[in-house]
């Protein structure tokens, strides 16, 4: 093995313990999704709700404060605490992630989907396929169209995405960004889940599918966060441009400063 081959072997140890976190990470998400469902949602359980609105606002707030404390984890801090492909895919596009680390990243995360989910079932047995629980899988609205249902996982992706630009484009205040994502996670999940599902995160929704074998729509879950994603890095960066040139000091002199680029004219 030449030297360069060393090298480029030694490189890739962390890449592969990085992804093994985030494996880990997105399995305990999905079980521990599928448990606080399974507990809301099982006719049997104790502690059920019958009224689909109101369990989503508690799974919701649950799941705000599971996700932001996975990333703040010793595994989410190492790996980033993603969780997510879109996420991997943005913080890539922000040229913040390694591109080499993007796809060990998603086929961990896609794994985990599955390996939390099925997780679930051994721990909870028949009561996570009973009708209501159904393997935590999301489900539109019956009111909801496909394309309503693709607009609303899009969006919810771009404003998530957005945000989190406009907070990493302020160092003291990127120590939110935990914090912020589990806030709007939440609010997603109590706001849109009756609606559209509420799912914003590929790795949300695949497990569940595959063990509930409801396959219908789940190219949406799997491809609209992905595309709002893309989108919310692009309206990141249009807004930082704005705001640059509106913040950009007026006191410019033709003969003594450059003039301002043409995007702020």
């Amino acid at each position: 093995m030449t030297n360069k081959e060393a090298h480029e072997a030694g490189r890739l140890s962390p890449t592969l313990t990085r992804a093994a976190d985030e494996f880990v990470l997105t399995t305990v998400l999905l079980f521990l999704a599928l448990t606080v469902i399974r507990w809301l949602r099982d006719p049997s359980s104790p502690l059920f709700v019958a009224d689909l609105g109101s369990a989503l606002a508690v799974v919701g707030a649950v799941s705000g404060v599971i996700l932001t404390a996975l990333i703040l984890s010793p595994l989410g801090r190492r790996s980033g605490g993603h969780m997510n492909p879109a996420v991997t895919l943005t913080l890539w596009l922000m040229r913040l992630f390694p591109g080499r680390n993007v796809l060990p990243y998603v086929l961990a995360q896609l794994a985990g989907s599955a390996a939390g989910t099925f997780l679930g079932r051994l721990v909870w047995g028949s009561h996570a396929s009973t009708p209501t629980v159904n393997y935590a899988a999301i489900r539109p609205a019956p009111t909801w169209q496909p394309v309503s249902v693709f607009v609303a996982e899009v969006l919810g992706m771009l404003v998530l995405i957005a945000l989190i630009g406009f907070l990493l484009d302020r160092p003291s205040w990127a120590r939110t960004v935990p914090y912020v994502i589990g806030i709007y996670v939440g609010l997603v999940i109590a706001l849109l889940g009756p609606l559209s599902g509420g799912s914003i995160n590929p790795a949300r929704q695949l497990g569940p599918a595959l063990l509930s074998g409801q396959s219908l729509d789940l190219w949406i879950y799997l491809v609209a966060p992905m595309l709002g994603a893309a989108l919310g890095v692009l309206a990141h960066r249009l807004l930082a441009q704005r705001i640059a040139c509106f913040t950009t000091p007026l006191r410019r002199h033709a003969h003594t400063e450059p003039p301002l680029p043409s995007t702020c004219h």
